[in-house]
């Protein structure tokens, strides 16, 4: 890993942090330990760097679930370890992130999130298709139909008037969706896989 890599990973943990806007060119490089000339080397202002930061972000989250989808797990498997990844990754996330973006950041919002957006889309479709298959969500879904409602509802996580940061946690607002969701989604056998898995996870030894 080169400095300018290292610099935009190490940019990632100050935003998730400290939020966007609360950081001005000076804090972050101070945060880093170098100088503010360093830092102009690799980028021409503060919505570069955080383009720069979103998109390698958003990379790297794709490359994990990837790796997640490769695994051959069934869908409830698969959509239980990915909801586990967004999970942790809202819950280190400071709650005035995505306000930040979306008002002082529009256009890395707009290219970056219709990215995300296209991506997760194919994903849940895959996954519903695969649950179909494997009889574990219901045969009469209309998979692109409900893959169009997932991304809707995930826009909806992120409404700061819907869900003020003030009064709801990110993490736990998600894993609630998550279960509306999977519930809404299984068949008779996938409800019961689920509801084995479920308490196979609060029995597991790691969750005491």
């Amino acid at each position: 890993m080169n400095q300018e890599q290292h610099i935009i990973q190490q940019v990632i943990g100050l935003f998730l942090k400290y939020g966007i806007k609360s950081l001005t060119m000076d804090d972050i490089a101070r945060h880093l330990g170098v100088s503010k000339k360093t830092l102009y080397k690799y980028v021409s202002d503060k919505n570069d760097l955080v383009r720069r930061v979103v998109t390698l972000q958003s990379e790297l989250e794709q490359q994990i679930i990837a790796k997640i989808c490769e695994r051959g797990l069934n869908a409830i498997d698969e959509i239980f370890e990915i909801s586990r990844i967004v999970a942790e990754l809202l819950g280190q996330m400071h709650p005035s992130v995505h306000y930040d973006l979306e008002k002082y950041h529009p256009e890395v919002w707009r290219s970056t999130f219709k990215h995300r957006e296209d991506f997760v889309f194919n994903c849940v479709l895959e996954n519903l298709n695969k649950g179909k298959k494997e009889g574990l969500y219901r045969e009469d879904l209309n998979t692109g139909v409900i893959a169009r409602l997932y991304i809707a509802k995930m826009d909806v996580l992120f409404d700061g008037e819907m869900f003020p940061a003030t009064q709801f946690n990110f993490r736990e607002v998600y894993l609630e969706f998550f279960r509306y969701h999977i519930r809404g989604i299984a068949s008779h056998q996938g409800l019961q896989y689920l509801i084995a898995k479920v308490q196979q996870e609060k029995n597991s030894p790691t969750n005491h």
